[in-house]
């Protein structure tokens, strides 16, 4: 997936007129091998050294470019994850206290009654979803401790 990965950025990318630069495979590549989000802290130390305002530059260019996910939790720092069409469907535990985000796949029950719901949303309020996403937010276990 990883050679047809960089294919779909360089494609995305194109269509918001920018180009697939070797910063940006970078970036790409250092949220590919990630375990889940992760802060802009996190990306600058997991490997060689990114010049940082070229990190926020790229970071904002793919995700307009639909290529990552900007997610919000407490505290002061957002986490990135590559778009979920590029990797899988999942959801998202996040703490309340320290800001961290774990990723959660739901059973495929939940699935399939959030499903029913969001159909309902979309008919009482004529909207068309392109897809949902669950977000928990609460006290991780080293919070809670």
């Amino acid at each position: 997936m990883t050679g047809e990965l960089h294919v779909v950025v360089e494609q995305r990318l194109r269509a918001v007129d920018q180009r697939y630069t070797a910063g940006r495979r970078e970036l790409v590549t250092r949220l590919r091998a990630a375990d889940g989000p992760v802060t802009i802290t996190e990306l600058l130390e997991s490997g060689e050294r990114l010049p940082q305002s070229s990190v926020y530059r790229n970071l904002a260019v793919l995700e307009q470019a639909g290529v990552l996910h900007r997610i919000v939790a407490s505290g002061d720092f957002a986490r990135f994850e590559l778009a979920e069409d590029l990797t899988e469907h999942h959801h998202h535990l996040i703490c309340a206290q320290c800001g961290s985000v774990e990723d959660f796949t739901a059973p495929a029950s939940l699935e399939r009654t959030l499903g029913r719901a969001v159909a309902a949303i979309e008919a009482e309020h004529r909207f068309s979803a392109d897809r949902h996403r669950l977000d928990l937010i609460g006290l991780c276990a080293d919070c809670r401790a």
